[in-house]
This record gives C-alpha cells, structure tokens and sequence, in this order.
C-alpha cells in the first residue's frame, strides 16, 4: 500500500492522493437472492450465513438496523467485532478468548483469506459469511441490506415493513445516491481532506445536502412517503454520530445536529423507534473513531462529551403525520445476546 494510502475501518481503503479523500468502492458483488441464478449469486437459506457487522461502523450499523426492522434474527445470525482494531483487520476481541463463537476464527480477515488467498483490499463490515465453509460471500453492504429486504422476504417476521415501496422506487434511489455520496461519504471527505483548498470544498459540499435535507424534512415526517424506509436508515447511521464525532474529529462544525430543528427532531424520533436506538452503541462508536484514526487523533484520546441526554427529549415529530411501519408492525424486544452493551442514553427499550 503506497504512503497515500491508509486501511478505513468503515469502509476499506481511501486514498488521499491528489489531497481529495476518495473511497475504494471495490467490494465483493455477490449475492445472496431467492433464486440463484449464476455462479456469483448464493441462495437464501435460513441458518447458512452469519452476518458480522461492528456497532462501531456506521455502514455496518444499518445492516444491524435492517436486519432488526425485518426480523430476520433466525434467519442468520449475528457476529460483533470490537470498536477498534489493528491496521490488519477487524477482530473479536469482545468474545471469549477473542474468537467469534459461530466461526471459530479472531480475525475477520480469515474468512476473506479463506475464499480469496490474496485478498488485496481493506476487510471491511459488514460481512456475509458462510458458516460450513468460513468463507466471506459478500461485503458490498449497499446491495446487502437492500437484498435483505427483497431476497430474504420469506424469512421475515410477520408485520415486517417493506423498506423499498415499489411506488416511490425510483425517488428512493435518488434520495438515496445524494445522501450516500454527500452526507454519509461527505462527512469522509471532510475529515481526511489532505489539504485546506480539498477541507473547504468538502465542508461547503456536506453543508449544502444538509441544508437541503433540513428544508425537505421540515414538512414531512420521513424522506421518502409517510412511512420509514431504507433511505431513512442510511442517513440515521450518518446523523447518531454527528454531534458525538463527526462534528468535531472529522472537522464538521458549522453546526451541531442538536441546532437544525427539523433534523434533530428527525434523528430523535428514529433513535426513539424500535430497530434503532436499540442498535447504537456511543461508547464503541466514540472508541472507534477516536482510538482507531491516530493519523487524526495521535493520542488516541477518547473525548467525555457531548451530552447526550437529549436523544430521549420529545421530537414532536408525529405532528407531521406519517405511519412510521406503514401496515406492519414494529420489531419486538431485542433479542437476547443481541443487546448493546453500553446503552448510552438509553434508559429503557425504545
């Protein structure tokens, strides 16, 4: 890897060549679907996978979210690698002995060397992985968590919602495409910019999709129609750990979340919805970002703050209307070995 280079934990290698962070987004494309139809597509079979996905990263967070929202829990199961890591790979360093208890292995890195021997990208969550063989299948995580909500649709709970209505298809994935490449890669761009002229660019870039998202949530309740989608829960990933990281390690300080009204209220009242609040973990989030990127933090010191009692205030979102499961119903309790560790502002079960 050339000194441009450096291994990101949330989502493989970047590149600061040129001093603009640009992203790898060579993942492996295959898929697990209903039918399988070539040699790059793996069929949906109840107990066959295990998804490892850290609480940490915020790309693997919606995996977790989705796959709660749908209730696919006995469909596969659920590894946690810990908030930080060497420069090598993601590790279970949360589990006895330091071994993921499904796949027998520390490092996440095995599952992918086991399939591909020379490996050459960053081992990235989340991952599928195929439990008899140990070999990772797919760590594309946009394609994933869509996959889980129209490939896996037999082994949903009863009342799951559907995250991808036919009716607003196209309008999500528009949606969708702008919060990807300026909110969730746009916090990236901002904090690992490799000079001032590339920070700037990247700052006023992030700041004008936030501001459009702040005038598009200030009148309905959701991003897309009346009811939560998946376009929802890839922003919600992105805006949990705004105030409490990116606004000041990634250098993203126009404002606190906690000062747009309408996405504030909009973030609260996801965190205060079952499948997600239940999913974030603040301690491991703020360990990650701070301990993991020495090149940004060379101390590795971990800040208190913010306050974070907040997420539980009234968000008086219901007033704009909207069914927040459309005909379904929500997730129940989260199930057991599956719960956050450290519950951060959460009380009680949201």
């Amino acid at each position: 890897m050339s000194d441009d280079q450096v291994e990101h934990v949330s989502g493989g290698v970047y590149s600061t060549e040129g001093k603009e962070f640009t992203r790898d987004t060579r993942y492996i494309n295959d898929r697990i679907v209903a039918e399988p139809q070539g040699p790059d597509e793996w069929p949906a079979e109840p107990g066959r996978y295990r998804l490892i996905a850290a609480r940490a990263c915020p790309w693997a967070n919606r995996a977790i979210i989705v796959r709660r929202l749908l209730g696919l829990e006995d469909a596969f199961s659920l590894g946690l690698p810990g908030p930080t890591h060497d420069a090598d790979s993601w590790t279970f360093d949360l589990d006895p002995g330091g071994v993921d208890p499904v796949l027998g292995i520390h490092r996440l890195k095995d599952a992918y060397l086991k399939r591909f021997p020379d490996y050459p990208r960053g081992i990235t969550v989340p991952a599928m992985v195929e439990i008899a063989s140990g070999e990772v299948v797919t760590n594309d995580f946009a394609q994933l968590t869509e996959d889980f909500s129209t490939q896996w649709r037999p082994h949903q709970r009863e009342g799951a919602p559907d995250l991808w209505p036919s009716e607003h298809a196209d309008e999500q994935r528009e949606v969708i495409q702008r919060i990807y490449t300026e909110v969730n890669n746009g916090v990236y761009r901002c904090g690992f910019a490799g000079s001032q002229e590339a920070y700037d660019a990247a700052f006023d870039r992030l700041w004008t999709a936030l501001d459009w998202l702040e005038a598009r949530l200030s009148t309905r309740r959701y991003l897309i129609g009346d009811t939560i989608t998946e376009a929802d829960v890839r922003l919600f990933t992105t805006l949990v750990r705004f105030d409490p990281v990116y606004h000041g390690h990634f250098k993203c300080n126009r404002s606190k979340l906690a000062e747009l009204p309408a996405l504030w209220g909009y973030a609260r009242d996801l965190y205060q919805t079952p499948g997600f609040g239940d999913t974030v973990d603040f301690v491991q989030i703020k360990q990650h970002y701070y301990i993991v990127h020495r090149d940004l933090n060379p101390l590795g010191i971990v800040p208190k703050g913010p306050d974070l009692s907040g997420w539980l205030t009234e968000h008086g979102r219901a007033a704009l209307g909207g069914r927040p499961f459309g005909d379904g119903t929500p997730p129940g309790p989260v199930r057991a070995g599956d719960e956050v560790p450290n519950p951060g502002v959460l009380t009680s079960p949201v």
